[in-house]
């Protein structure tokens, strides 16, 4: 697949494939063109690699995560910061709903009118 096409089907910019490819977490060969071309396995690997962004892993870890992902072996000090990685993970996720009820608290007393008050939103 050609660059453009990886980025359309991946949902990223071909920019963020160039990144990632400087950051060696995609790889592609070129044409005698220079253009490049990617495996079909491409897209997968991009939403793989946007995943571990999203969840705030560095490049770095990303970076060391993807060839254990393909083999399925991990060194015991990627598995402890893997699992450091999903503990703050967890309480992020804690802190969110935290802040979710409190949110739906104010919407709650916001939609019940006070006295005098005649205007819901």
């Amino acid at each position: 697949m050609r660059i453009g096409e990886v980025a359309e089907k991946a949902g990223v910019s071909v920019r963020a494939l160039r990144y990632y490819e400087e950051q060696d977490l995609l790889h592609s060969e070129r044409s005698s063109g220079g253009q490049r071309h990617y495996p079909g396995t491409a897209v997968d690997r991009v939403r793989l690699i946007q995943q571990l962004y999203a969840a705030g892993l560095p490049s770095r870890t990303v970076r060391e995560v993807l060839p254990c992902v393909d083999s399925g072996e991990v060194t015991r000090a990627l598995l402890d910061r893997l699992a450091a990685e999903r503990d703050r993970i967890d309480r992020r996720i804690t802190d969110l709903l935290t802040v979710r009820d409190r949110l739906d608290d104010v919407i709650a007393i916001a939609r019940k009118p006070g006295p005098g008050c005649t205007h819901v939103p």
